[in-house]
């Protein structure tokens, strides 16, 4: 693949990454606004209107109050750079983080949108792939003209102490084991 098809590939799924973080932000921010307001206002009217603490009311603002912390305190999970973060989760499939889309629609574009993007992310990947694997293919064959000079001759030798080293790496390595554990089990009793 040539890098003037890569490059257009990776604008492409760019500006696939920014127009679903602006339709994930324009769906979910105001969501996102409403249960804030409802926790606050249930918040200044409790303290307003109740001097002392009845159960049931007690036990509601204490639900709205567990809805609120779980969301955390009101700063947008949703806006630009979160959406975008979000949507690159999606794409990837790494899907880091506990931020979900709570609309429907947020939800129904979430499902399309990675249908449509994730097999776009893997052309993406693919097409680097392939870049790295030629760049790499080229450099490797550059190192082996430059440092192995060697003929087919030259391997039966090359094999043979290759052989010689595997074996005495492992039979030194089982004597050394075998001593060791014979000091050890001395040494236990």
């Amino acid at each position: 693949m040539r890098c003037s098809t890569l490059l257009v590939i990776l604008t492409g799924v760019l500006l696939y990454l920014v127009l679903g973080a602006l339709v994930f932000h324009t769906l979910e921010t105001q969501n996102e606004e409403n249960n804030h307001l409802v926790h606050v206002n249930a918040s200044r009217q409790f303290l307003l209107r109740y001097a002392c603490i009845n159960e049931t009311e007690l036990d509601d603002l204490l639900k709205v109050t567990t809805m609120a912390a779980s969301e955390g305190n009101f700063s947008s999970s949703w806006d630009l750079a979160s959406a975008f973060f979000f949507s690159g989760t999606i794409i990837t499939t790494i899907g880091y983080g506990n931020i979900s889309p709570q609309t429907e629609w947020g939800k129904v574009f979430c499902i399309f949108y990675a249908l449509v993007g994730i097999p776009m992310f893997g052309f993406l990947l693919a097409g680097v792939g392939d870049h790295l694997g030629t760049v790499l293919r080229k450099a490797i064959g550059k190192i082996e003209d430059l440092f192995l000079v060697r003929t087919l001759s030259d391997c039966p030798d090359c094999l043979k102490s290759l052989i010689f080293l595997f074996t005495s790496l492992v039979s030194n390595n089982s004597l050394i084991i075998h001593h060791y554990s014979k000091v050890t089990a001395a040494l236990n009793r």
